[in-house]
């Protein structure tokens, strides 16, 4: 079973359809580390474009699923709790193996450092164990609250 649901997901981080790109944390210590899991289906908006014939997953929403399951990890932290961690870098990635519709991604991203609101996550993106994504994301957490703004 998994830790947190999608509407617990977005307890968390502003994001919703159709740019949601994680469904479950499966491992969650905050602060620290998410696992999250996407069932890549068919009917993702994205593969009408991307490619007709050949559906993959764009890398670019691989690397954000990846920033999405590293802002539940940051923004759990009661004192980032209703904030927002924004892109701040990314470095290092690289794509490794395409994600095709009925793949289901594990999406794991450890935060590796962190000073005031700016930090790094290292992240990567499996199918069956194989790696699909990697990468070394920057972020920048909000100074106020989303319901402050």
């Amino acid at each position: 079973m998994s830790l947190l649901s999608t509407k617990e997901i977005m307890d968390i981080i502003p994001h919703r359809q159709p740019f949601l790109l994680i469904d479950t944390v499966e491992e969650l210590i905050p602060g620290v580390k998410a696992v999250a899991k996407k069932c890549v289906s068919y009917n993702e908006p994205f593969f009408q474009g991307h490619f007709p014939g050949e559906p993959v997953m764009p890398g670019v929403l691989i690397i954000e699923a990846l920033a999405q399951a590293g802002a539940v990890a940051i923004l759990s932290l009661e004192e980032n709790k209703g904030k927002t961690a924004y892109f701040g870098g990314i470095q290092s990635a690289k794509f490794k193996k395409k994600v095709v519709p009925g793949d289901v991604l594990i999406l794991e991203t450890e935060i590796i450092k962190q000073k005031g609101p700016v930090g790094m996550g290292r992240a990567v993106a499996s199918v069956e164990g194989q790696v699909a994504a990697q990468a070394e994301l920057t972020f920048v957490v909000s100074k106020q609250s989303r319901e402050e703004s």
